[in-house]
């Protein structure tokens, strides 16, 4: 007899995902197994993939290891984060670490929590030369991710959600994406792998929580089952979409700068506003603007010197960037 459904489903998304890091590894003759290591937390839907790479990774001559992260916000936090490390070390993976972080202000709790994940996670997968991160993220999570962005009105590349595979040369891969959270749940309960349930994921004080258990029911309450498959669906396609405006941006930008590099005003006013503020946006991060800090309402600012102009002033940026209009020039640069 085979495994459970759920447990198939699971070692077949990391099977698909641990043949496409042999793909993009091409390692020469001789050279040592790559290292995968999956983020694991504890919950339900890391420890399914923990479970999964341990089982796949040896069928293909892939090392298996493991990375908690103890975020310091719970009392006990750091025995939690010892309970993961034993458990990942009785799946046979190896190496396996704790990693504590100091989660700082900016941009409110949950963001900054991911960003001092995501940093321990590089560090660590740079130290061990890892070819790759497993996270758990599932087709849940990509709906809660489309909605936030939808209530921030950040545009389309925010309506895409979470990408199967990305960071510094796609460093990060999210097999479950197309698996809803339920199937991971019961992958454990049928291996009977003891899993840590976030007080975090349950608190109506993060906006991801009461999305998770206020928002997405109404939203099924009101428009019937299937919208997290919609949602997910969406984030797919405005990925799409998202990608062919950014390459139409990359190459329409050098027909817009003048023999001094600067942007021309007339050049940009002639391209679809799609095209032009993402122009704008790239100009702005290259000026030292923060991503993560540089909303839609900013770029719009910086579109009306071009599509508006009336004498206005410098527009300022996060960043300490600045923005302003100069004889037909946009000039963008730290302030």
């Amino acid at each position: 007899m085979g495994p459970h459904p759920a447990v198939a489903a699971i070692r077949l998304a990391v099977r698909r995902v641990l043949h496409d890091v042999l793909t993009d590894h091409n390692r020469p003759p001789g050279e040592s197994s790559p290292l995968v290591l999956v983020a694991c937390s504890g919950g339900a839907d890391s420890m399914a993939l923990a479970s999964a790479l341990a089982f796949e990774a040896p069928k293909l001559g892939i090392r298996a290891g493991g990375i908690t992260v103890d975020h310091g916000l719970q009392s006990g936090s750091d025995l939690r984060a010892d309970d993961v490390v034993s458990r990942l070390v009785e799946l046979g993976m190896t190496p396996v670490e704790s990693l504590a972080v100091t989660v700082g202000r900016d941009g409110g709790p949950e963001a900054a929590a991911r960003d001092a994940r995501y940093a321990a996670l590089d560090a660590a997968a740079e130290r061990h030369g890892a070819s790759a991160v497993l996270l758990g993220h599932t087709r849940d999570d990509q709906a809660e991710t489309v909605l936030l962005g939808l209530a921030r009105g950040s545009g389309i590349r925010s309506l895409s959600g979470m990408a199967a595979v990305s960071g510094a040369g796609g460093r990060y891969r999210r097999p479950f994406l197309h698996l809803d959270r339920q199937t991971a749940r019961k992958a454990c309960m049928v291996q009977s792998l003891p899993v840590w349930d976030d007080p975090h994921n349950a608190d109506p004080a993060y906006t991801r929580s009461r999305l998770r258990h206020e928002g997405l029911p109404a939203l099924e309450k009101a428009l019937g089952k299937g919208v997290v498959e919609a949602l997910a669906r969406t984030a797919q396609l405005s990925r799409d979409d998202a990608d062919a405006l950014d390459a139409w941006a990359r190459q329409a930008e050098a027909s817009v700068r003048d023999t001094a590099g600067l942007l021309e005003c007339a050049k940009l006013y002639a391209l679809p506003p799609a095209v032009r503020r993402r122009i704008l946006r790239r100009a702005a991060i290259e000026a030292g603007a923060p991503a993560g800090s540089l909303f839609a309402r900013h770029i719009e600012e910086v579109d009306r010197l071009i599509t508006g102009w009336r004498g206005q002033g410098a527009i300022n940026l996060p960043g300490k960037v600045v923005a302003q209009r100069q004889g037909g020039r946009l000039v963008i640069r730290q302030g």
